[in-house]
């Protein structure tokens, strides 16, 4: 771990950029909002800075941290539409009513960037350069990931529809008409969604003094995108790492995966006792860093020897070992990786972006 030290860009803000979010009543609920309960469950971290994970009652694919400050709030990541955005905001009233007045994307993928558009423009939406250019140029909408996990909505709805529409036993057309209700709501939220980059942009740090709160923004370099950021509080030795890292193993469709393994060793250097993940519980253990690194490095290995071999990504993906890193990650049972992870690698190893 490590003590602070100044990056290439350093912005300190010493006030506040403008006024809060347009009032929920104002904005009224987005397409997509009917849910149950609560969306969210929120976790106290220290006195003022929480994680809020999703219960299932509304889809919202990531986690949010908060950061409540003297005077406003600061949220990472805006979930994956105007919905979970806007559920946020109503159940984070139970927390504090403090504005939220800043909203940090540590990534460009939809699930933590698509409820951008809920917050007026007062608020400041930071993240960094390469985010606001993606999203800028599409790439939440389009390409692997996007193909991977929300292209296939509207086509799941209508099977569900018509799978619906074909059964008679009462208990089962219950069951599937729930099922389809959710997957209904979703759809309506991501066909609602306008991307909305990032109005504020870092290259390499900016700082944030928010009353009695230190806020460091930063990018360690490419990882899971060739944007993430990490918010760091130092005083609270608190770390948010987006997709960078967390307990499982991250998406990698998007990936620089050597890079990746030298940007973690740099978030090792953090003075941290719990990391905020955007997906999964907090980690407490930098061990577990040390644990997805190892898998990155012979994941490369293997996938740079397949690709040598001409062995198609496909067959690649089925013949991939890496069962020797069960015991960290239980979800490996068996041979075989996802395609997408190997499809990247073997676009990165052939153009090197």
């Amino acid at each position: 771990m490590r003590p602070f030290r100044l990056a290439l860009l350093v912005v300190c803000v010493a006030g506040a950029f403008g006024a809060q979010a347009i009032p929920l009543a104002a904005q009224g609920a987005p397409p997509g909002s009917d849910y149950e309960g609560q969306a969210f469950e929120f976790e106290q971290i220290r006195d003022d800075v929480y994680i809020a994970r999703g219960t299932g009652a509304l889809t919202v694919m990531s986690n949010a941290a908060i950061v409540i400050n003297d005077e406003d709030v600061l949220v990472v990541d805006s979930h994956v539409s105007p919905a979970g955005a806007y559920a946020l905001l109503r159940e984070l009233r139970e927390i504090t009513t403090k504005p939220v007045r800043y909203v940090v994307n540590s990534h460009y993928h939809f699930d933590h960037s698509h409820g951008n558009q809920i917050y007026g423009p007062g608020v400041e939406i930071i993240g960094h350069e390469y985010t606001r250019e993606a999203m800028a140029t599409g790439l939440s909408l389009s390409g692997r990931t996007f193909a991977r996990f929300l292209a296939p909505i509207p086509e799941r709805v209508a099977s569900m529809r018509a799978e619906l529409d074909a059964t008679s036993d009462p208990a089962a057309r219950e069951e599937l008409a729930q099922r389809l209700e959710v997957q209904e709501n979703f759809l309506a939220a991501t066909n609602s969604v306008e991307p909305t980059p990032p109005n504020v942009t870092l290259e390499r740090q900016l700082t944030l003094i928010r009353g009695g709160n230190e806020i460091r923004i930063e990018f360690l370099g490419r990882g899971h995108t060739a944007g993430d950021v990490v918010v760091y509080l130092p005083e609270q030795r608190v770390l948010m790492t987006g997709d960078l890292f967390y307990s499982g193993l991250s998406y990698m469709g998007n990936a620089y995966i050597p890079d990746w393994i030298e940007t973690l060793e740099k978030l090792k250097e953090f003075d941290f006792d719990v990391v905020l993940p955007g997906h999964g519980p907090p980690v407490r253990d930098p061990a577990v860093i040390d644990n997805f690194q190892a898998y990155l490095r012979d994941f490369w290995e293997q996938v740079n020897e397949l690709h040598d071999a001409d062995v198609p990504v496909e067959e690649a993906a089925a013949r991939m070992d890496l069962r020797s890193h069960g015991e960290n990650y239980p979800q490996i049972r068996s041979i075989g990786v996802d395609v997408d992870a190997v499809d990247r690698a073997y676009e990165l190893i052939e153009t090197g972006r």
